[in-house]
Order: C-alpha cells, then sequence, then structure tokens
C-alpha cells in the first residue's frame, strides 16, 4: 500500500466536510440526542430505585457504547456511499488506486469521524449526568478496541452489499446494528434470551463487550478469555469482510457491473 493514494481518499472526505457544514451535524448530533434522553431515562430510573442501584453506568454507559460502534460502522459506509451518490466511484479505480487502499481511507476516515461523536458523547455523559468509567479502568480500551473492529468489519460488509446489490440497496446497510442489538445484549443479559438467540449472540463480538462491561459493573468475575475470542471473533470477520468486499469488487469488473452502476439496482 501506498500512502498518497490513502491520503487522497481521506482528503476526498475532508473537503466534503469543509464545503458542506450540514454534513459535520450527524457526527455529533444524533449521539448529542441519544445521550440526552438516555441519560434522563437514567435519572428517572435512579429515582424510582432510590438510590439501591445506579442505572448511569450500565445503561447510559452501555448506550455511550453503542453508539461508538454504530458510528464506527456508519463512518465506512456512509464513506463508501459518498462515492455512489456522487457517481465517482468508478472515476476512483480509474486511477492506479488498490482495493486495498481505498478500504484503508475509508477506515481511517471513519476513525476521524467516530472520535468526534465519541468527545461529544463522553463531554455530555460525563459534565451532564456524572458518567465515569472509572470501575473499568483499563478495560475500557480492550472493550472500545472489540467494537471498534467488529464495527469496521460490518461497515465493509455493508459497503459491498451495496456494491452487489446496487445503490437503491442502501436501505439495507442503516438498520444493520438495530437488527443486531437484540441479540448482543445492550442492555441485558445473555441468559434471558432463548437458546438459539444465544447461539447467534456467542458469534458476536459485541456480546461479550456488554457481558464483560456488566459482570466489572456488579463486581462479578471477569473472564478475560471471553473478550479475547470477541476480539478474535472481531479481527476475523474483518479478513471475512475483506474477502467480501473483494470478491464482489472482482465481480463487478469482471461483469462490467463497475461501469454501469447507477442510482437502480444492479440485481
Amino acid at each position: 500500500m501506498k500512502p498518497r493514494p490513502i491520503a487522497g481518499i481521506i482528503l476526498r472526505q475532508f473537503y466534503l466536510i469543509r464545503g458542506s457544514p450540514v454534513r459535520a451535524l450527524p457526527m455529533f448530533a444524533w449521539v448529542a440526542i441519544d445521550i440526552v434522553v438516555w441519560g434522563f431515562i437514567t435519572r428517572y430510573l435512579d429515582s424510582m430505585s432510590a438510590g439501591r442501584f445506579n442505572y448511569v453506568p450500565s445503561l447510559l454507559g452501555a448506550v455511550l457504547m453503542w453508539d461508538f460502534f454504530t458510528r464506527i460502522m456508519q463512518g465506512v459506509s456512509t464513506a463508501f456511499l459518498e462515492d455512489v451518490w456522487s457517481r465517482n466511484f468508478l472515476n476512483l479505480f480509474a486511477t492506479p488506486l488498490t482495493l486495498c487502499e481505498y478500504i484503508t481511507g475509508l477506515v481511517i476516515t471513519s476513525i476521524a469521524t467516530s472520535a468526534v461523536g465519541l468527545i461529544v458523547m463522553l463531554a455530555l455523559a460525563t459534565a451532564v449526568f456524572g458518567l465515569s468509567f472509572v470501575a473499568l479502568g483499563a478495560l475500557l480500551i480492550p472493550f472500545l478496541l472489540v467494537l471498534f473492529c467488529f464495527g469496521i468489519a460490518l461497515g465493509i460488509l455493508a459497503s459491498a452489499l451495496v456494491l452487489r446489490l446496487g445503490p437503491a440497496s442502501e436501505w439495507l446497510v442503516w438498520p444493520l446494528p438495530a437488527l443486531l442489538s437484540p441479540f448482543v445484549g445492550v442492555f441485558y443479559p445473555l441468559s434471558i434470551l432463548p437458546r438459539w438467540m444465544q447461539t447467534v449472540a456467542h458469534l458476536l463480538p459485541p456480546a461479550y463487550v456488554f457481558q464483560g462491561m456488566r459482570a466489572v459493573l456488579a463486581h462479578r468475575p471477569f473472564y478475560a478469555g471471553s473478550l479475547a475470542l470477541g476480539g478474535a471473533i472481531a479481527l476475523l470477520d474483518i479478513l471475512l469482510a475483506g474477502y467480501f468486499f473483494t470478491r464482489v469488487f472482482r465481480h463487478a469488473v469482471r461483469t462490467g457491473l463497475l461501469a454501469r452502476y447507477s442510482a437502480e439496482s444492479t440485481g
């Protein structure tokens, strides 16, 4: 990989945001709304429990981490869709840009945009609602890393689906985190799920993160091996998503689908 083509992908996204400040709004607006709404919900629940249980780290912390994962995933897929919407995808690959360089540029763009959202979420949750991750300590870093890796994998997979099925299928991208959330136990333990949903959950890295987070906050035993397994699955998912994107891209080039890319379904 060469750094200049990667920098070009990143610079294009920067120019898009600079040229239209409205594009920057989703980076922090929706996450701020989520934190405010869930922050007041946790305050209400705290008042109902009369101090017997602190809902702020368990609920508001879960919302923050899930939003972080969602922003990572959407950071990759939205950057890809920007090229689709502007009919620029074919132009990019008329240059000496490789597929690996393109995906790397999307990933770095996602890191930058998601960092803005994460800072806003942390600032609001800490200053307004008193959220503190002190109880998690150094474990916060591996928790976020696992969510980050799976978010990248899901973003690449979503982009591959749009490339294969056509721009009209972008509606498949946005609901993906919501479809996964019942399985990964963002707000509840996996033990309450039906057996078949628990089986699916063990294939999804976020499930290990939220199970581990609740265990640490409740001062129960935490098994680092389970988080390591979640991290290994997330890395495997990145490799599989990259392989799938590569296969879809090669199919599009071989069949001429790339040249015919339009707003209609490509079938």
